[in-house]
């Protein structure tokens, strides 16, 4: 491993391109300057290493290179971090295929609230071992739906994410907030930059 492997740069335009319409749609409110296009090494559920690309907000693309440089170096497996665009965007789709991914503008489920995907400042990891599980009118609402087995969180599998995972560690330590400490509903795969942490980052960008 060295330097080169994990790299931030603004979004290439080929990327861009391919973003368009999918995870970049036509009302996107964040500039394509607010983005960073990170590529990182990760330890696949093979043991061996692969290449994985993320966008994320420039706030924090330093920290999350960090974050994935120290995953990888203590050999924490993670399968796939694809774009979200290689599934057109389609949460539900890259979820179960149990990708791993960032930047993504879209609503938060069943809300008209964005998502802090939507500002590249949220991360998903391992969704298919770590659903997101919520009461929704009274049902029960299971995201990736074939994620069902996964949502008993008593029960020890490989790859589930709860206090003593590294990647919890690991993200808590650089200011993420984890969905499985909600009360509200339990999003195990998903941090997040509390709201907190972005209204002192614009304080200090104006």
């Amino acid at each position: 491993m060295n330097e080169q492997d994990f790299t931030i740069s603004p979004i290439p335009d080929n990327i861009f391109a391919k973003m368009q319409g999918k995870s970049y749609k036509d009302n996107c409110t964040v500039s394509r300057d607010d983005l960073r296009y990170l590529k990182v090494l990760h330890r696949g559920f093979d043991g061996r290493t692969h290449t994985g690309e993320l966008i994320v907000n420039k706030m924090i693309a330093e920290n999350v290179l960090d974050i994935f440089m120290k995953l990888y170096n203590e050999g924490y497996q993670i399968e796939k971090i694809r774009l979200i665009d290689e599934y057109d965007a389609d949460d539900e789709k890259s979820m179960s295929d149990n990708n791993s991914s960032a930047f993504n503008f879209r609503y938060i489920s069943y809300s008209t609230t964005l998502s802090k995907h939507a500002l590249g400042l949220a991360i998903d990891i391992n969704t298919l071992y770590n659903p997101y599980v919520k009461n929704v009118d009274g049902r029960r609402n299971v995201e990736p739906a074939n994620a069902e087995k996964y949502t008993d969180r008593s029960v020890e599998f490989p790859h589930k994410i709860d206090h003593n995972d590294l990647c919890y560690k690991v993200f808590t330590e650089y200011g993420f907030e984890w969905g499985g400490d909600w009360e509200h509903a339990k999003d195990y795969q998903h941090f997040e930059m509390p709201d907190e942490w972005i209204e002192k980052s614009l304080c200090r960008k104006m």
